[in-house]
């Protein structure tokens, strides 16, 4: 094994490690949401890099979402099995509630994981909504619902499921907001502060069938407070400072509650040396009552109308009773929608009206008239309940009313004017209560923030939570054939805390974690959440006692159960069986050890034996429980104690605890759980449901293309170029079969398949595309013939300039040819005379040579590197250079041209002979295409003299980095490099004539000041670096 501190990874390790950096990272840049699921009302806000805390709106632009599904039945529907219901979402369900009352779900929170034949609400819903078909699932007995509009089997749709469904609506929303490029997964919900494990596990349920992990369940109460906290820094009581007690009064359509929160801040350790300041909120206390809300005051109004509506004298003309009119699905849909307005306009008015026609029957009319007085008196029954959830928080938290600073209101049913008014009295005083939150909105930024500052993609201020259970938890199990009990947390306990939990149990057996809940009667009982059953205890137990000796009496069983933060219900995080064992010093093992040096560091070691000295003992290390010795070892070991004192044999005894980690399995209580099939089929059938959704808006988008491009052959008809690219016999054809499909799309062509309306679309753009394109071609046929004879007239003149090279080329190649023959004649002729005036002396002959060329001048190149000796020649002259075009350029740009140019006027012939309404015989997208093909050829030729063109890099830079002799030589080598009359030869005419006018310009304002000519020699200078570096 390598040694500590340079172990290698393994291959593993590092893909692990790539892997979860690589899931951090794609989390890190991914949308959270808040959502406030409400009873009729679902809000939901969106905490995105660039965007923090956005409420997410509904299609309709709305700020929050009614919490309704409905699904819309259709002719395909109900004669195909296959073909699903289109599904409406929010207010538009709620829309259908008069035509299809059987098929809008509204309301569903109440049903959660209610017991169908046990539950009091699932007699309320049905009571209030007559049409719906509410039974109990086979596996579970919770609420399921029967679709009229949906043939698919005999399967219900569970809550959970339709909740699925509305969650999903919610997800496709925030998307929309969020930006196709983002995700969204992670979220936190609220929930009302009364909610039982079996409701958290079905919200949680609902969620995951929606495509969403829950970060975390926040009741409604500590979401409100922590919106109220994100903006406000609190008393520190490290510093002596007094923690602020409010109380938060939320009222929806479905519940009441209150929640006492204490708010404070509080210095902790900071990263090194420093310290901060955190803000934090805890839950003292809670309280509810789940018979109140804004339905239960809907329920009061509509139960009024239907008392009035029975008396009215259209009704008892037909002889309809009262329960008659409550089971009918329309009116209850239209009586309980309207109900709703009624109230909200209470709020605000003395008193209002509704008018309804056709109610109950096509000739019965209704005219409604309330009060805010009268309506008072009908809900007076319910004054004495709003104090309830007050009292009950109170004695929750063991505090008063004096102690609270503020009450805190939230929800849309706290602006009713009664209940406002009896929270006034409650408390005692109008100062106390408070409206310094946003009362809609308030909790679903709460839980926003709280998935923020849960993510790792975010970084919010530091507010630390605290919520509750809001039910005691204990556990019960059996041992020795008796029933045990114990209590864990309390309603207040704080969830995320942990307990160390012993049982007096020594084998494997089941314990059972329970939560205690009210009853409808108001009893508190018992209800199983989770089961526990141990794996390996009775084994691990043995081998406490075989291997370490542990008495029975001494080993302890321990759990460590915590509150989840996910969803505040208890869970097992660990479980051990341990004992103090003595472990005994000495022995054989320990002689061993003494002997081979690592015995006790004491000072008792006794030296080598002489026979021993300067041998090299090896490392060993034994293990107590594994280690085995052979006779020899043993013999040498029972010497080495025999030499020890009786002090030395005398063993130190020492405790020590030994500890095993028990197996476990949990498996929830209470409700059963879903079988996997039946959550496979669930998921399959929302799928499904997705994907008839996708094509019935591509059914729609093709109607809607096929109904533009109907309304759209009635201008082309009128159009003079369309008449002109057509015959009258083809807009004839087309003007019959546009109004037959205009005639056909209102009739059966409503309910047609997406492939009929393709089909028909097909064959209206065969009629109209062909014409269509006539038109355009005539269009554009002028411009890309004109653009193809411009590049006809470019490919001539690439031509003549690549013959113009070539013959230039040849031209000098001949000149160079008979001026390398003149001098080869002459260079002969020099060789003969240079032989025969060789002379045994070289002395002087090499005098003779030197006088006869005296009086020519001394070539720059040989002159440095000829020796005295030799003899002068005259210089070859350097071929000419050929030119970049090749042979088989100008054979390609001719054939090219030839080829393109012979086409062309084939085309134009052959378009001169026909008609504006016959099909073209040639296409801008050829003319286009050959005129392209030219010009590729023009620029390869250009391409090749540009590279000929191209001037040579500029010379490395000679030594002398930085130093001021190398910068003068440099400088003094650049001027002596190139010759600017010369360089100007190579311009054309235009540019040597700026230059040279520039030169003079710089010499002539130098005149007067300086007879040397700075400002032209600057100006010569700046042109021969651009020059050299290929800038000119």
């Amino acid at each position: 094994m390598p040694p500590h501190g340079r172990r290698r990874l393994s291959s593993l390790t590092v893909t692990l490690s790539l892997f979860f950096l690589f899931v951090s990272t794609a989390s890190a840049v991914s949308a959270v949401l808040g959502i406030d699921l409400g009873t009729e009302y679902i809000k939901t806000a969106l905490v995105k890099p660039g965007i923090p805390l956005e409420i997410v709106l509904t299609k309709d632009s709305k700020r929050k979402e009614t919490a309704a599904v409905a699904f819309k039945p259709s002719k395909a529907s109900k004669q195909d099995p296959d073909v699903f219901p289109e599904r409406v979402y929010g207010g538009d369900a709620l829309a259908l509630s008069a035509r299809f009352p059987g098929d809008v779900y509204p309301n569903l929170k109440p049903l959660l994981a209610q017991h169908f034949q046990s539950s009091d609400l699932v007699s309320v819903y049905k009571s209030r909504h007559p049409e719906l078909q509410p039974l109990p699932s086979k596996e579970r007995g919770t609420v399921g619902f029967k679709s009229s509009s949906f043939q698919q089997g005999d399967d219900l749709f569970l809550v959970e499921e339709l909740l699925a469904m509305e969650l999903k609506n919610i997800k496709a929303n925030a998307l929309a907001l969020a930006g196709k490029a983002s995700t969204i997964r992670d979220v936190v919900v609220t929930i009302p502060p009364f909610y039982t494990a079996e409701e958290k596990r079905a919200v949680v349920m609902a969620a995951e069938l929606a495509g969403l992990r829950i970060l975390s369940l926040i009741s409604d109460g500590l979401a409100v407070g922590l919106n109220y906290a994100t903006s406000r820094t609190f008393p520190t009581i490290n510093e002596g400072g007094q923690p602020e007690v409010h109380l938060v009064y939320d009222m929806g359509a479905g519940s009441a509650s209150a929640t006492i929160l204490r708010f404070q801040g509080r210095t902790v350790k900071d990263i090194g040396k420093f310290n901060k300041t955190v803000q934090e909120v805890q839950v003292l206390g809670i309280g509810w009552e789940t018979s109140l809300g804004g339905d239960v005051l809907n329920q009061v109004i509509v139960d009024d109308m239907l008392e009035k509506f029975a008396d009215s004298p259209g009704v008892k003309k037909l002889g309809a009773q009262l329960e008659q009119i409550r089971q009918h699905g329309r009116t209850m849909a239209k009586l309980w929608k309207e109900s709703e307005r009624l109230r909200q306009v209470l709020s605000a008015n003395t008193e209002t009206q509704a008018s309804f026609e056709g109610l109950y029957h096509d000739d019965v009319n209704f005219r409604y008239k309330v009060s805010r007085a009268e309506f008072e008196k009908l809900a007076s029954k319910y004054t004495d309940k709003v104090k309830t959830p007050i009292t009950m928080a109170l004695e929750s938290a063991k505090l008063s009313l004096s102690d609270l600073e503020s009450v805190i209101l939230h929800g849309g049913a706290v602006r009713t004017p009664f209940i406002h008014q009896e929270l006034e009295t409650v408390v005692g005083s109008s100062d106390k209560i408070r409206t310094n939150v946003n009362s809609d909105e308030a909790a679903v930024f709460g839980a926003a923030f709280k998935a923020a500052s849960i993510s790792p993609s975010f970084r919010v201020k530091e507010i630390r939570t605290g919520d509750t259970p809001g039910f005691a938890l204990g556990a019960w199990w059996t041992a020795d054939g008796k029933e045990k009990q114990q209590k864990l947390f309390t309603p207040t306990s704080v969830i995320g805390a942990e307990k160390q939990v012993a049982f007096k149990v020594l084998e494997d057996f089941t314990f059972t974690l329970y939560q205690q809940v009210f009853s409808q009667s108001g009893q508190k009982i018992e209800v199983p959440v989770t089961e526990v059953q141990t794996k390996n205890m009775t084994a691990s137990v043995k081998k406490l006692e075989d291997t370490f000796g542990c008495a029975g009496a001494d080993i302890s069983t321990r759990f460590a159960i915590r509150l989840s933060p996910t969803d505040g219900l208890p869970e097992v995080v660990s479980g051990t069986v341990s004992c103090e064992a003595t472990e005994k010093k000495g022995g054989v093992v320990d002689g061993m050890k003494d002997l081979f040096g690592f015995g006790s560091k004491k000072g008792e070691q006794k030296p080598l034996a002489e026979d021993a000295k300067g041998v090299e003992s090896p490392s060993l290390t034994v293990d107590a429980e594994t280690a085995t010795s052979s006779p020899k070892e043993s013999q040498t070991a029972e010497s080495v104690l025999a030499e020890q004192t009786p002090d030395e044999k005398r063993k130190e005894a020492m405790k020590k605890t030994q500890t095993i980690y028990i197996d476990f399995t949990t498996e929830s209580a209470g409700l059963p759980q879903l079988s996997n099939e039946t959550l496979q089929r669930i998921k399959d059938r929302l799928s499904a449901f997705d994907d008839s959704d996708r094509s019935r808006v591509r059914r729609e988008e093709t109607l809607n293309t096929l109904e533009a491009f109907a309304y759209k052959a009635r201008d082309l008809l009128e159009d003079e170029s369309f008449i002109s690219a057509s015959t009258a016999s083809q807009r004839a054809e087309i003007e019959d079969k546009f109004k037959a499909a205009s005639d056909w799309l209102y009739g059966e062509g409503a309910e047609a398949t997406r492939q009929t309306l393709k089909e028909r679309l097909d064959e209206l753009r065969g009629l109209v595309n062909p014409v269509q394109k006539r038109k355009d071609e005539a269009v554009k046929r002028p411009e890309a013939i004109k653009s193809l004879q411009d590049a006809l007239d470019q490919v001539k003149v690439m031509v003549d300039v690549v013959k113009q090279a070539q013959e230039s080329y040849s031209i000098q190649l001949e000149m160079a040819s008979s001026t390398s023959s003149s001098l080869v004649d002459s260079t002969s002729s020099v060789s003969d005379s240079s032989t025969i005036s060789s002379a045994p002396e070289i002395t002087s002959t090499s005098s003779t040579a030197v006088d006869d060329f005296a009086d020519l001048d001394d070539d720059p190149l040989t002159s440095s590197t000829s020796s005295p000796d030799s003899t002068a020649t005259p210089s070859t002259p350097l071929p000419p250079q050929p030119p970049p075009y090749t042979e088989a350029d100008l054979t390609s740009l001719i054939s090219t041209r030839d080829e393109v140019q012979s086409w062309l006027d084939a085309k134009l012939a052959a378009q001169a002979k026909l008609s504006p309404s016959d099909d073209p015989a040639i296409l801008a997208s050829d003319l286009t295409a050959k005129s392209t093909d030219l010009n590729h050829q023009v620029m390869k030729i250009l391409q090749k003299q540009m590279k000929a063109n191209r001037p040579p890099p500029p010379p490395p830079k000679k030594p002398g980095k930085g130093t001021k002799g190398g910068k003068k030589a440099a400088k003094k080598g650049t001027k002596n490099s190139v010759n600017i009359e010369d360089l100007l030869k190579d311009l054309s005419p235009q540019e040597r004539e700026e230059i040279e006018r520039a030169m003079k310009d710089a010499e002539g304002k130098t005149n007067g000041e300086d007879s040397s000519g700075k400002e032209a020699e600057k100006l010569k200078e700046k042109l021969q670096k651009k020059m050299e570096h290929g800038e000119l």
